[in-house]
Parts: C-alpha cells; structure tokens; sequence
C-alpha cells in the first residue's frame, strides 16, 4: 500500500465526512474540494465528471417537479390512502407496500408525508399500534429508489453498470432490485406486526386515553370520517400523474427491449441510442405533455419540493461521483489486486460499506457514487452487487434525522413512533435493519444466481 494511496484515500474520506456535516449541497462542494486536492496537490488525472447521471437526474427532476405542480402528487397520495383504508387490519403490509409502488412510480419517497396521517388514522381506529405500520412504511423509502426507473439513485447506478464489461441495463437491475424490496418490506411487516405492546397493553398509551388527551380508538373511529376524505385533486392533477407514470413504463419497455431503441450509424456500425438518452428525452416529451393537459404554473416549478430535493441530490452526486471515479482512476490497479480481493472474499464488505455512507451522508445517489464503483473495480458480480446495493440504501434512516422519520413521529399522537434520545434507541432502527439485511440477502441471491 503506497504513502499517496493512503493519503488520497484519507481526502476523500475526509471530504465525505465534511460534506456529511455540511449536509444537502455542502456534499457536493467538499466532494469538489476533494477533487481540487488529488488533482492540484497529488497530481491526479481528473475522472470522468457524471454527466450521464445529471442529465438524467435534471430531466426526471423537472418533469416530475411540472407533474407535482399541476397536483399529480395529490392525485397519487389519494389513491394510495383509499388502499390502505381498504383493508385497515393489514395495514402494517399494506401501507408500506402502497407507498412503496408510488415511491417507485415518482421516484421520490416525498409521497409518503401526506400518507402519514392517513397511516396514523386508520392504525389507531382500529386499534393497531400506529408505530408499526409507520415505522416500515417511512424506511421502505430508503430501498425503493433502487427499484425506481426515475430515481437519482437509479440514475447513478445505471451509469455505472449499463457498460462494457458489465452491460447490466435497466430492465436487469429492476429484475434484481424490485423483487429483493418486494421480499424485504414483506418480511420486515410481519417482524414488526410482532414488536412492541398492543395498544390495550401499553401503559403510557392507556394514561393518555384515561386523561383524555386522546379519545379511545372506537370513539375516534365513530367521532367522523377519515383522514382520506381531506385530500383532493384536480382532473389535470390527476392526468399528469398518469402521463409521467406512462413516462416511466416507456422507460422501463425501452430498457428491457433495447431493439426497440433507434439506432444510427457509426463508422458503418449501427449503434442504439443508450438508456441515458433515452430517459432523457422520454422526460422531455412527457414534461410538454404534461404543460398540456395539466397546465401547471411554470414559475412555481422551482418551488416544488420534488425540484427542490432532486437539485440538491444532483450537486451533492456531481462534486462526490467526480471525486471518486478521481481517486478510482488513480489507483484501479491497486484496488483490483488487493481491496478486490477483500470484497470477493467477503462480499458483506461492500454492503457495509454502502450502508455506512448511506447512513452518514442520508443520500442514496451519494452512496452510490461513492461505493459502487469500488465494487465493481474490485471484480464484484455486477449482479451481486446490483443486489447488496439496493437493501444497503436503506442505511439512510440509521440515524433519526430525516424529514419522514420526523414527520412519523409528530403525527402518530399516541407516542409509540419514537426518534429517540440515544441515536440508535429510535423505533426506524430495528425495522430499517431487518429490511436491509433481507433485501440485501434476498438480492444477493437474485443478481447472483441470475446475472
């Protein structure tokens, strides 16, 4: 192991780290900082800078962003709630499976926070401890961007494993991915249906019931109609959730059938326009359909929450991604004769490594860059690690400091959603654990024996 090697490596750490503190788009500055310093002071050879991912990321981002300003995001949060009220006793499988089809479709898990009281009503009317059903619903998000054709997270890995060697395409990452969560959430629901006291049984619950600072869950059941009834849309609304999500089975046809893709000559050879293009230029034509028959405000794109999370994922991406395919360039052949040889050996290696940085960054699209390149330079399966990667996602509600695990535990009234004092002693932690070790495992296996 060489002097530069370790000092490099302690760069980009330590960018990672600071960028970790800064949060948001201070990930993307110290990631560009770090690049400063193995270019300017160690004398690297700048990387590939991640064009591919941000024009993916820019386009689905705006187009998504014009279909939530038109009120397609009400139009789905509606039609989830009236699933979940169907079936209210399943509701801790039910939920997170709902949110996890709509977190996949928009590819933005900001779907799940007009559903939180919804989940919150109908648990506790039927007297069903609102913890379980919130706790898996909000940390399945962590996991179903990598099952989502239109997600940042997804951006970044299709960059990555859709070339020479690898030639995994989309259509063969969703075939790994989607089935792996699919498992993980239900495994997760029926471990959690078993955690903590009934309602009947908790002491503090009962206490609040008693003082009457929460009405018993039968007279809150009769008190009115349910939290549903509160959310409204628009016809346009719902129109442009129906055309971006047409968008995103296109995307996901042209991805597993790529003869359908045109093709164009170059130097005699026909060659297929790649998915990158591709994804691209489906958002473009779906956005203009969507200024038709949605007829959003244009100025107010800007101000959606969609547009908003999906800038600060693609800056935070660009200064990260160029710093490691930086420091990757660099020292390939070292990290292919002997870091390969650690991962081979231990594949759990690199799925603790994705889980870590996903928990200290809370960025699946900057753990992605930061780690799977690794993985793949060290002589991983594609597949294998096409499958560790989407259950290691969920590591970004290890700490309790996301919007949705704070939103959970101020809507569930009853106090058994919890963020906790201690860091980990929060109620996401056991349920977030269980779903990536399953989806982990579960996509190992996958990507393994079929890819």
């Amino acid at each position: 192991m060489s002097v530069s090697f370790v000092l490099e490596a302690l760069v980009v750490l330590g960018a990672i780290v600071m960028g970790t503190r800064a949060g948001g788009v201070g990930v993307g500055l110290w990631g560009g900082l770090g690049t400063f310093v193995l270019v300017f002071i160690f004398g690297e050879a700048p990387g590939e800078p991640p064009a591919a991912a941000m024009a993916i990321i820019l386009a689905v981002v705006t187009t998504a962003a014009l279909m939530q300003a038109a009120g397609g995001i009400d139009w789905m949060v509606a039609v989830a709630a009236k699933v979940i009220e169907k079936r209210p006793k399943q509701i801790t499988l039910i939920a997170p499976l709902t949110a996890f089809l709509f977190s996949v479709g928009a590819g933005t898990s900001n779907i799940i926070y007009p559903l939180l009281p919804v989940i919150y009503d109908v648990s506790y009317k039927n007297n069903i401890r609102p913890a379980r059903p919130m706790t898996v619903t909000v940390v399945q998000s962590g996991i179903a961007l990598a099952a989502s054709p239109v997600s940042a997270a997804m951006a970044a890995m299709l960059t990555l494993t859709d070339v020479a060697p690898y030639d995994l395409g989309l259509g063969q990452i969703l075939a790994i991915t989607f089935p792996a969560c699919v498992v993980g959430i239900i495994v997760t629901s029926l471990v959690v249906n078993r955690m903590w006291k009934e309602l009947d049984d908790d002491a503090e619950v009962q206490a609040m019931i008693a003082s009457g600072e929460l009405a018993p869950p039968q007279a809150a059941a009769a008190a009115g109609e349910s939290a549903s009834a509160a959310l409204t849309y628009t016809k346009p609304g719902r129109n442009s959730a129906i055309a971006f999500l047409l968008g995103v089975v296109a995307i996901v046809v042209f991805g597993i059938f790529p003869d359908l893709r045109p093709s164009y000559e170059v130097d005699g050879e026909a060659v297929s326009v790649d998915m990158t293009t591709t994804i691209v230029l489906l958002m473009f034509v779906v956005g203009v359909l969507i200024l038709f028959i949605g007829k959003p405000k244009v100025a107010s794109v800007p101000d959606q929450s969609v547009f908003k999370a999906g800038m600060i994922s693609a800056i935070a991406l660009f200064g990260i991604a160029w710093l490691t395919s930086t420091f990757i360039a660099a020292h390939e052949d070292y990290i292919i004769s002997t870091i390969g040889e650690w991962v081979t050996s231990w594949p759990v290696i690199f799925a603790l490594a994705v889980f870590l940085v996903a928990a200290l960054t809370t960025s699946q699209s900057t753990a992605t860059r930061t780690i799977v390149p690794i993985g793949l330079a060290a002589g991983l399966p594609a597949g294998i690690v096409t499958g560790m990667w989407a259950g290691a996602l969920g590591g970004v509600y290890t700490l309790p400091a996301n919007g949705t695990q704070i939103a959970a535990a101020n809507f569930d009234l009853t106090g058994t959603t919890k963020l906790g004092t201690k860091l980990l002693d929060h109620s996401f932690f056991v349920p977030m654990l269980v779903l990536s070790v399953t989806t982990i495992a579960v996509g190992a296996v996958i990507g393994g024996l079929f890819f």
